[in-house]
């Protein structure tokens, strides 16, 4: 694979990541300060939303594995026709309507419509590995470019949102009079902001979303133009496609890849609740609110540098042992929350991305090797990698939806209020358990599983000889 090859594929992916990184870091706020919307129903949103998304990963997997060869490709017209709506979806995820009581409705509505189709885009672009070359050094070369792109979407998504939006949550009397409570007055903001005013959180927010639209454009451009599909390079003539419902059984009993699964679920879950909830935490029990911008930045560039590091790690040191380094943020977070200081919280927010990015990139480059070790012990069928990739994907957003719904649920149940300066102890006690205790626990349960993962650096070299035999 050339380089301009590889990069061409990394850009691909980077429009996913920066509106998704976006969705992560500002959506809740979004929906709690700036839309109105009660934390009960801010939870239904994200949970649904969430929830929308893994239901369609597994329909993505199956019309996919349906789907025919073309001129361009099989999984290449999948995202070049989804890119459009998933735009579309996206900026009206953003829009503040003229009306209260439907709201929920409106958000709920607009973010399962992005979820499902960015999924449309994702199950084919991350498959899309598998059909870059039968190589694994090529396979995890192309994961490391893709990863390092892909995360530096998500320090622009974030970055550039941050920028672009923290106006919107800079409150000038809680600047001058930072210990006043407006409990008692807070239903006073609730008022629809003007939408003539260039500077009112709607068209704020609305300039952003359209900005990351012309990314997702700009980027699909990018990989159609620069990535050439290739057909099953390693199945014979002779190989019949596996049944979607078969394939969809077979993966569910193939032990290494049900490890690899149930680990990352937990981990991503516990990365998934530091994104959402970081930016209520800076703001409301940390005293932060005008460096959570920076601090976001500041995550996102050191898990950006940081993949190369990676990549070396894990092929010198294996895999497995690269995980080591998601745990490094689980003492600085616990940390952050008992020491709220400015310091520290730029040391942790460094150190948090370091385990961000090992968490990244190491389900994607594992899995490459349990599609092989599946195809070792299924020589003679062919199509079953959307099948693992969509269904990898359907128990990570589903694990995470019902993470950040039961978060925003704790929000509603200790009191959360938007649009006042101080919340109560209880809604401070809940963030620094979102942010500290919770996923601490899950990381290490994740990684606890990890440790019986089968696929070892041997084995992998195994597998890629048998496969060279079998071609």
């Amino acid at each position: 694979l050339s380089i301009c090859s590889k990069l061409c594929y990394a850009i691909g992916g980077a429009p996913n990541q920066v509106a998704g990184s976006a969705a992560a870091f500002f959506l809740q706020i979004y929906l709690l300060d700036i839309a109105h919307v009660t934390p009960f129903q801010a939870s239904l949103v994200l949970f649904i939303g969430k929830a929308s998304g893994a239901v369609t990963d597994p329909l993505a997997g199956f019309f996919i594995s349906k789907s025919r060869w073309t001129k361009i490709g099989r999984l290449m017209p999948w995202m070049l026709a989804c890119t459009p709506f998933t735009v579309v979806a996206y900026f009206f995820m953003w829009y503040l309507p003229p009306f209260v009581s439907g709201r929920a409705a409106w958000y709920l509505t607009f973010y399962c419509l992005f979820q499902a189709l960015s999924t449309l885009f994702q199950v084919p672009y991350s498959a899309l590995t598998m059909f870059l070359s039968t190589d694994q050094k090529e396979r995890d070369s192309a994961t490391a470019y893709r990863m390092t792109v892909e995360v530096l979407g998500t320090l622009i998504g974030a970055g550039l949102q941050g920028q672009i939006v923290a106006s919107a949550h800079v409150s000038h009397h809680c600047t001058v009079h930072p210990t006043v409570n407006t409990t008692d007055s807070w239903h006073d903001t609730l008022s629809f902001p003007d939408p003539s005013d260039p500077l009112s959180p709607q068209v704020i927010y609305m300039i952003a979303a359209g900005v990351i639209g012309g990314v997702y454009i700009l980027g699909m451009v990018i990989l159609f133009l620069g990535v050439k599909e290739k057909d099953d390079p390693y199945a014979l003539n002779s190989d019949r496609a596996i049944p979607f419902c078969k394939g969809l059984g077979l993966t569910m009993k193939h032990g290494p890849y049900m490890k690899l699964t149930a680990s990352f679920l937990l981990i991503s879950t516990a990365v998934q609740l530091e994104q959402s909830n970081f930016v209520l935490f800076c703001t409301h029990a940390a005293d932060l609110r005008n460096h959570f911008q920076y601090l976001v930045v500041t995550i996102l560039v050191s898990a950006a540098v940081s993949i190369p590091f990676w990549q070396k790690f894990l092929q010198r040191f294996g895999k497995k042992r690269a995980a080591c380094g998601i745990s490094w943020m689980i003492p600085f977070a616990v940390m952050l929350v008992t020491i709220p200081n400015l310091i520290l919280a730029y040391f942790v927010a460094f150190v948090s991305g370091l385990s961000i990015a090992a968490s990244l990139l190491l389900p994607w480059s594992m899995l490459p090797d349990v599609v092989d070790n599946f195809r070792l012990q299924n020589p003679h069928g062919k199509g079953h990698e959307t099948i693992f990739y969509s269904s990898y994907v359907f128990f990570t957003k589903m694990s995470a939806g019902i993470g950040l719904g039961i978060s925003a649920a704790g929000l509603e149940f200790t009191g959360y209020k938007p649009g006042i300066c101080r919340q109560s102890e209880d809604v401070i006690l809940t963030l620094k358990i979102l942010i500290g205790a919770v996923p601490a626990i899950l990381i290490l349960v994740g990684l606890f599983i990890l440790l019986f993962y089968p696929i070892t650096e041997e084995s992998r070299k195994e597998t890629k000889l048998a496969l060279e035999v079998l071609r």
